[in-house]
């Protein structure tokens, strides 16, 4: 299990674990050096690496008409730097750890195609996911290696969750003609089955998870 920043709440989920043999990772995804080393110690652990799912992601607000020319790099570096390309260095890594079977899933986001006026890398990096996994599907598929995305809507995470206070969460749960948001367990839920032997004819294809919030065809 792979962290950032904080340390105290991943210890907490590695003590809720059922099991052992449980690895706890610290890398800044923004920095490849130690993404690198990362994978190296966390395939160590394990002996392999079976699944890797490429959950990661900042979020912050730069709107165009309301920040610097300053603000406006410092943002699309960092979101890019994070979502999409420390996305794709850890799987250039993990997949020369992972066999026949194998499975790697992204996280995206319904603004991927439904854009995000105030955060455009964010719904850019996730964009650009999507077309990672997809490009990826084809070239591992002979492997038996599948990749999926999976792109939620409004879910009660600690990123959303000032979004999702007060009114702002009537207002996010009736985009959802089911009235609510996505609960980490429902999605995660999700992933899991993404990550399962059954889902391998699945490969290269986008789950949508936003309660009906945003339909396309």
């Amino acid at each position: 299990m792979h962290y950032g920043s904080s340390l105290e709440s991943a210890e907490a989920v590695l003590k809720e674990l059922p099991g052992e043999g449980h690895v706890l990772a610290h890398a800044d995804l923004a920095d490849p050096a130690e993404i690198q080393q990362m994978v190296e110690g966390v395939a160590s652990g394990l002996g392999s690496i079976d699944v890797l799912v490429n959950n990661a992601g900042i979020y912050e607000p730069h709107p165009i008409r309301k920040s610097s020319y300053e603000e406006w790099q410092r943002a699309w570096s960092g979101t890019l730097g994070v979502n999409l390309i420390g996305a794709a260095n850890v799987t250039w890594c993990a997949v020369r750890h992972m066999g026949r079977g194998g499975r790697i899933v992204n996280v995206s986001s319904r603004g991927a195609f439904r854009g995000e006026p105030n955060q455009p890398a964010y719904g850019a990096s996730k964009a650009a996911l999507v077309s990672f996994g997809q490009s990826l599907a084809r070239a591992l598929g002979p492997e038996g290696i599948a990749v999926t995305t999976i792109a939620p809507g409004w879910t009660t995470t600690d990123m959303a969750a000032e979004a999702l206070t007060g009114d702002g969460y009537d207002r996010r749960r009736l985009e959802s003609p089911l009235e609510r948001v996505a609960s980490p367990d429902e999605v995660a839920a999700a992933v899991l089955y993404l990550a399962s032997p059954e889902a391998e004819f699945a490969t290269g294809t986008v789950l949508d998870f936003n309660g009906g919030s945003h339909l396309r065809m």
